[in-house]
């Protein structure tokens, strides 16, 4: 039986693959939900990466689903750096939030990924997140570390309205939040964060 050239490079390409698999080939993991920051400078669009940080995506979400980031602040930006926010109010007032999480560090620290910020200590992440503004590899997991206590945990990626972080990173700062220098004058407020459909199968 001959086939026409559609339906052979197809049959083609099907046992090629065919040849390749083993037992142990595993499909690809879905993707986690998509939540949009409503900010008063416009929306930001993430896809959450629930493979890869679960326990960060669950904080963020529970953090979320509680209102928590309503009426908050970008309380930190540097240009060429990151914007950041969390639990600070436009009074410079914060919020009570939950004990902290593990560290999740693994994914890097690329451009328009959003991250956790934490304290000093690997296990100290809250509630405060911050958006790349760039590649920083310094803030990545270090190669030699088996203990998963070094970088900080990338848990999504930015997919629409990296225009408005940029728009953020480029406000007027001054000494108006707990980082020096690096408050902006007029404060960028978390109107809201909207939960889309999850587009997991």
């Amino acid at each position: 039986m001959r086939f026409a050239g559609p339906v052979l490079a197809a049959l083609v390409l099907m046992f090629a693959r065919g040849a390749l698999a083993d037992e142990t080939t595993q499909p690809p993991a879905p993707p986690g939900p998509k939540v949009v920051i409503s900010t008063d400078m416009g929306d930001i669009e993430i896809q959450l990466d629930a493979v890869h940080a679960p326990l960060t995506v669950a904080n963020f979400l529970r953090y979320a689903h509680e209102g928590h980031y309503d009426g908050t602040i970008f309380y930190r930006v540097v240009a060429g750096f990151v914007i950041q926010a969390g639990s600070w109010e436009p009074n410079l007032q914060t919020r009570a939030v939950h004990p902290p999480i593990p560290l999740e560090a693994g994914l890097p620290n690329l451009r328009g990924t959003i991250a956790m910020a934490r304290g000093d200590t690997p296990a100290s992440a809250t509630a405060e997140f911050f958006i790349n503004l760039a590649d920083n590899p310094a803030l990545d997991r270090q190669a030699s570390d088996t203990a998963n206590t070094t970088g900080y945990a990338v848990f999504g990626q930015v997919i629409a309205g990296m225009d408005v972080v940029d728009k953020i990173a480029a406000v007027p700062v001054g000494d108006h939040g707990p980082f020096p220098g690096a408050g902006p004058v007029t404060p960028v407020v978390i109107n809201h964060i909207l939960f889309l459909p999850d587009t997991a199968p």
